[in-house]
This record gives structure tokens, C-alpha cells and sequence, in this order.
């Protein structure tokens, strides 16, 4: 599906307090999980290209779920980024940040969400025009205290904390002021999946977005 605008990573965040990592074995799942988390109220989806599956579980869902805003994880490659705006995506997130991946998404078609867990990471992308980011591994890197120290000299970074987050603790990352949503794989049990349980997996959205609102 070809895309003939491109949303803003401000607005990819933003649109959602909790955005569910999904890794997906087998592209028959994807719809269906798709929806079932758009009935919980969890509409911002990304798709990890950690399977074979991954790149036509994008494309599948771009085209039969039209509430989803449809996005594709561990983008590592001007190649991989071209390839899912082919497949549908209309953002990406990756795992870390180059150069050459920060210019191919400036010139590229979707938004690119880029990681950093280091300040000197941090300024590199901004350096680029980024101020959007994914914290990652939020937990190992630093976690909370981590994003209340960058918080005091770069108050104009927000992120999306992923790695390690939990329904234990996700409601304390989005208490923060320069967090603007979390991402977790806690609401695609892999076991949920497997049985195609599509029930569970939209009670576990309900309840993060019920627990986000009373967290914010």
C-alpha cells in the first residue's frame, strides 16, 4: 500500500499510551491480533521484523485493519525501511541510530522512531532534527532514573521506553514527564497467540489503557 503522506513520530506516539511489541510467527495471526487490540483501544501497532512472517503480517494488516496506525520494529537498515513503507508501514522504530539510517529516514516516506540508551546517542539524533525517541533497553539502560537525569539538560526529548517494561511498572514510566508512551510485548501473550485467544489479548489492552489514563 502506498503511502502519499507521512505521519510524525510526535503523533505516532502520541496517539497511544502503550504501544504493544508484536512478534509475529505466523502472518495468519495477524489480523486478528491486529483487531483484537484495536477493540481494547490500542490502535499504534509495531510489527518486530524478527520472524519471516513479520514484513506480510504488515502488509495484511495495513490493508484489512484501516483503524490500525501500523507500524514496523528492529529496523536496522536503509534497505529494512524502504522495505516496510513497500509493505504498508507508515512508521518504524529501531532498536539504535546511524547516521545513514537517520538521513534515509529524513529523505524516506514514513516517520522513523530511532533508539537511543546514551546521551551522546541522544544528541546525535537530535543533531538530525529528531526529538522523538525509543528508549531502549529502557530497564538495563537506566529505566526511570535514567529518563529523569535526561530530563534536567535535554527537557525537549521525549521517548517511548521499551525493554524490560511491564504491567508492574509501566504506569510509573508514563507518570513521566518526558515519556509519552511505553512499549511492551505483556499484551501479546505468546501463549494467548498459540491458542488464538483473541479475547485475552483485548482485555490486556483494555486494562494497560485503563491503567495509562489513571497513571497520566
Amino acid at each position: 500500500m502506498q503511502q502519499n503522506w507521512k505521519i510524525q513520530s510526535k503523533d505516532v506516539l502520541n496517539a497511544c499510551p502503550v504501544m504493544p511489541v508484536m512478534v509475529i510467527q505466523d502472518a495468519d495471526d495477524a489480523v486478528p491480533m491486529a483487531k483484537a487490540l484495536c477493540a481494547g483501544g490500542i490502535r499504534v501497532l509495531e510489527i518486530t521484523l524478527r520472524t519471516p512472517a513479520a514484513m506480510e503480517s504488515i502488509k495484511r494488516i495495513s490493508q484489512e485493519v484501516p483503524d490500525a496506525i501500523v507500524g514496523a520494529g528492529t529496523i536496522i537498515t536503509p534497505e529494512q525501511l524502504q522495505a516496510v513503507a513497500d509493505a504498508g508501514a507508515v512508521f518504524a522504530i529501531s532498536p539504535g541510530l546511524t547516521p545513514t539510517l537517520l538521513q534515509a529516514a529524513n529523505q524516506g516516506r514514513i516517520a522513523l522512531i530511532p533508539g537511543i540508551s546514551t546521551l551522546s546517542e541522544l544528541i546525535m539524533g537530535m543533531e538530525y532534527g529528531y526529538d522523538h525517541f525509543k528508549f531502549f533497553p529502557a530497564e538495563a539502560a537506566g529505566g526511570i532514573p535514567m529518563l529523569k537525569a535526561i530530563a534536567g539538560p535535554i527537557p525537549q526529548a521525549t521517548f517511548c521506553p521499551t525493554g524490560g517494561i511491564s504491567p508492574q511498572n509501566y504506569q510509573a514510566y508514563l507518570a513521566l514527564s518526558n515519556v509519552a508512551c511505553v512499549g511492551g510485548s505483556w499484551l501479546v501473550p505468546a501463549e494467548a497467540v498459540k491458542a488464538k485467544n483473541w479475547e485475552v489479548i483485548t482485555l490486556l489492552a483494555k486494562a494497560a489503557v485503563a491503567g495509562a489514563t489513571a497513571a497520566v
